[in-house]
């Protein structure tokens, strides 16, 4: 078993939140744990001082003008986690609350926030051990922090609420008691630190950012047999075009592109007289389109990065002063953006490949059977499986409507402006999964069409996939039923067995290691 990677107090790659969300074991690195003792000493101070602290000794939100007595500290914060749990909805993923314990911690590391050690300890012994809270997937609006889902995640480390362990479902309590621990003690303001925070949107988010990584390499692998397929030009892709507009995204994917049909026969059969003398732009525009998604997804990763990286609690100790300031860095406005840039990304990758689907059905523009089925009248081929990459499509325009631009004053105009970025990053998986569908489903045409155009072949690279496609879908001679097909294709798709005929080295060039 490897060593366990190492959670700081900033600085973390995001190869560790990929690994993290796979199931890697992280603990919080040495030098946290001086930092957490000095934010948990600057805090103990504060809380017997005379001076009103929002959170420490006041109420919350638009009761925070009203004090709470010394004796009574504890009690508020007990009664704030129990209280926030108003969350509803399916429980988030194994993966997402992975992800929110390891965000949580990194936030923590950073001393800013207050809380004793043992919380710390706690938070990193339930990520090691397998208990994982269960968080409603509904009830946040994205600023004040997540506060109802993370109260779900608090209510365990108090023994309260319900946590997985396994797959046994079980109260807080029992859960930890399952895997050897106990609860712990809150003390001043160590409710409202684990309640404040980004740490469930940016994990939405991070998730999807990690799941559309393997879908958007294969768009790239399948979107790449599709011009052999209508026997289409790789010139598009001559990488001294991109170098003049100079878009990196735009450079890569081309790159990609241009080496995924090297030495294709049905490339070189249509070199010198094709009266053909531009493709159209699903085919041609490749680069400019999926090169700007992945322009957008980069920098998204970099937000979403940073905002794992920092402390989005409210308020925070500085432990050098014993100030206690309020502020704001539980909105998660750059989340919002973030995960909308990724609904982008994600509709526009499907509406390009869905016009590529259009198009292999299309006789003129082939010059192969209409459905690319060799009696067409007397079987309909890939008729209706192209109208479920329109309603795929469609679906995810739909849902692309930025959500950042949404808000709905909460707590009596207290918290008069929300990003919605938990929503914002939630409808983003639903997006990815109708994106992988439409991928596969091109990926089946693509590899009927080719196939259609023998005793020509395609480049070496591509037939790696028609290899694939062909070892869980055979070829539609009749017509028969295509869902299981696609379903099938498009968990190729997803758990990057398609993505896999792009080199490690490629693979590094789009999303980093690890990707």
């Amino acid at each position: 078993m490897s060593a366990p990677r190492a959670i700081r107090p900033g600085g973390n790659p995001l190869s560790l939140w990929r690994a993290l969300r796979r199931g890697a074991e992280a603990r919080l690195a040495p030098e946290c744990w001086p930092k957490i003792e000095a934010g948990w000493r600057a805090i103990r101070a504060a809380a017997q001082s005379e001076r009103a602290i929002y959170g420490l000794n006041t109420g919350f939100g638009k009761l925070a003008l009203v004090r709470i007595p010394p004796e009574r500290l504890a009690e508020l914060q007990v009664n704030l986690v129990r209280s926030h749990q108003a969350g509803v909805g399916e429980p988030l993923s194994e993966e997402v609350v992975r992800l929110v314990l390891g965000l949580k911690l990194a936030s923590l590391a950073h001393g800013a926030s207050g809380v004793q050690p043992d919380v710390c300890r706690l938070l990193e012994e339930m990520l090691a051990r397998g208990v994982r809270p269960v968080i409603p997937a509904q009830g946040s609006v994205g600023a004040s922090g997540d506060l109802a889902p993370l109260a779900h995640l608090a209510a365990v480390l108090i023994g309260e609420g319900e946590a997985f362990v396994g797959e046994a479902r079980l109260p807080g309590r029992a859960a930890l008691a399952r895997v050897g621990l106990a609860p712990v003690a809150l003390g001043p303001k160590e409710g409202l630190a684990l309640l404040n925070g980004t740490q469930v949107s940016t994990a939405l988010a991070l998730d999807a950012l990690f799941a559309l990584e393997p879908v958007f390499m294969a768009a790239l692998v399948v979107g790449a047999a599709s011009v052999d397929a209508a026997a289409g030009s790789d010139t598009p892709f001559d990488p001294r075009i991109h170098a003049l507009r100079g878009h990196p995204g735009q450079i890569d994917v081309a790159r990609i592109l241009h080496a995924l049909m090297a030495e294709s026969a049905i490339r070189r059969s249509h070199l010198v007289g094709d009266p053909r003398v531009q493709d159209p732009y699903s085919l041609r525009c490749q680069p400019q389109v999926a090169g700007a998604c992945l322009d957008l997804l980069r920098q998204a990763a970099a937000t979403l990065a940073r905002e794992a990286d920092g402390v989005t609690d409210n308020p925070l100790v500085f432990p050098d002063t014993g100030e206690v300031l309020s502020g704001g860095n539980f909105h998660a406005e750059p989340v919002a953006f973030a995960a909308d840039q990724i609904a982008l990304a994600v509709c526009e990758l499907g509406n390009i490949a869905q016009r590529r689907c259009a198009l292999l059905c299309d006789p003129e523009r082939t010059g192969l059977p209409a459905f690319l089925v060799r009696e067409p009248g007397l079987h309909s081929g890939f008729m209706v499986a192209e109208v479920t990459s329109a309603a795929l499509a469609s679906e995810n325009r739909q849902r692309a409507a930025p959500a950042s631009i949404d808000t709905i004053p909460t707590s009596i105009d207290q918290e008069d402006h929300v990003s919605m970025a938990t929503h914002a990053a939630r409808r983003l998986r639903p997006m990815i999964e109708n994106l992988a569908r439409i991928v596969a489903i091109e990926a089946l045409m693509a590899s009927q069409a080719i196939e259609l155009r023998a005793p020509l072949v395609t480049s070496p690279r591509l037939l790696r996939l028609l290899a694939l496609v062909r070892s869980v879908a055979p070829p539609l001679h009749e017509d028969r039923p295509l869902s299981a097909d696609i379903e099938t294709v498009a968990r190729l798709v997803r758990e990057g067995a398609i993505a896999s005929l792009l080199s490690p080295e490629e693979r590094a060039s789009l999303f980093g290691e690890g990707a």
